[in-house]
Order: structure tokens, then C-alpha cells, then sequence
């Protein structure tokens, strides 16, 4: 049998993201780049296990002027946790959206929250109809987040410099996990499984996982 993709080449395994049979060489070659890979696919399991990531260069971090520290991630782990399992959620419920769609995503809510450290709030939305679709279910999630809190504290704790603090984080975090496959989910992968965990517990996240790259004290 002729693999599905390339029409050539004896297939050798199924394919769930085309619903076919390829070959070894087209699974390697068009994962997540013309194949949108189910992230549950044996094939993909391991080749995330021996992907690399490109290491991120410090001088092209963004919004460097954010500074983000152990201690500050540690006081506001609640937030990460709740934003970024949110945000996987999301994610994987918005059909075809990658990697990519996110960072837009979340570019564009960053843009935004530096717009309230000037005293005026201005809404930035992403051109990108998936990314504009993530951009106001992280705007949903905050506003929870925080109404939650309210009703529990009787008053607001987490302030707009500290969403802008852990939204810049999660930034830095997908260019980070982004393999540049134009369909990559590796970011939303992580995401899906690092913060499926409770604060504290064994598969929860800390920022030491992710590399001092993108801690800038």
C-alpha cells in the first residue's frame, strides 16, 4: 500500500491526522507542518521526547523591561495556574489552533495590559481570527480570576501589573517550546499537561522547569 501523503513510498503506519497509512519519512517530514497531528498520536509522543528546541537568545526576549523573578511567579502561582490551564483548554477547543495562534494571543493581551500602566485602558485585539478567539477567553478567564478572589477576600488582590507579569511569562514561554512547525502545538501540549496538576503538587509548574532564559531579574 502507497503511503496516503506522498503517493509513493510503502506505508508503514496509521496516520490519525490524515486518517490513513504513510510512510516513516512523510510522518517525519510533514508532522504539524501540513498534517494537524492529533497530540494524543504514539509518533508524536515520541518525537517530542527527543525534540530539541532552538535555545531561546536572551537578547531577543520580549518586553525585557518586565521583570519577572522566582519570588514573583511563586506569589502569584495561583494566577499562572488558572490562566495557563485556562488557556490550554482553550486552545485545544478552538479548532486548528497552533502555537502561533497563542502567541498572537498573547502579543496582543500583553499590548493591552501595558496600555493600563499609562492610567489608559485600550484593547488591542489580534487580527488572527483564532488568536482574537484566545485573546477574549484569557480576557473571560482574568476577569473570573478576579471576581473569584473578590468574593472571597472581599476585596481585589492581584494587581494589573501582576497579570502583565505572568502573561509576558507564558510569552516567553511559547517562543521558548515553539518548534517552528507551522501547525506546532508543543507550547499548547505543555500546557495541557504542566498545568493539569494543583498548585504543589508533583506535576504543577514552577518557573526553575522551564530555564533561567526567561527569568529576567
Amino acid at each position: 500500500m502507497a503511503c496516503a501523503i506522498c503517493q509513493i513510498r510503502k506505508a508503514k503506519r496509521f496516520c490519525p491526522g490524515v486518517r490513513g497509512d504513510i510512510c516513516s519519512i512523510c510522518c517525519g517530514t510533514e508532522r504539524e507542518v501540513t498534517v494537524s497531528c492529533p497530540l494524543d498520536c504514539e509518533y508524536l509522543r515520541e518525537a517530542r521526547r527527543h525534540e530539541k528546541p532552538v535555545p531561546l537568545d536572551a537578547a531577543s526576549i520580549p518586553n525585557q523591561d518586565v521583570r519577572i523573578s522566582e519570588k514573583f511567579l511563586e506569589e502569584n502561582e495561583a494566577l499562572l495556574l488558572y490562566v495557563g490551564a485556562r488557556l490550554g483548554e482553550a486552545a485545544l477547543e478552538t479548532p486548528d489552533a497552533s502555537d502561533s495562534d497563542v502567541r498572537d494571543a498573547l502579543q496582543a493581551l500583553v499590548r493591552t495590559y501595558r496600555t493600563l500602566q499609562s492610567g489608559v485602558y485600550y484593547e488591542t485585539r489580534p487580527d488572527n481570527t483564532l488568536a482574537r478567539t484566545l485573546f477574549d477567553k484569557v480576557q473571560n478567564v482574568i476577569r473570573e480570576f478576579r471576581q473569584e478572589e473578590q468574593e472571597s477576600r472581599g476585596m481585589p488582590k492581584t494587581r494589573d501589573a501582576d497579570v502583565l507579569g505572568l502573561l509576558v511569562f507564558l510569552e516567553r514561554l511559547e517562543l521558548d517550546r515553539n518548534n517552528g512547525r507551522r501547525r506546532g502545538r508543543a507550547f499548547i501540549d505543555l500546557l495541557s499537561g504542566l498545568y493539569g496538576s494543583p498548585p504543589g503538587s508533583a506535576g504543577a509548574g514552577s518557573a526553575g522547569a522551564f530555564g533561567s532564559a526567561l527569568i529576567l531579574p
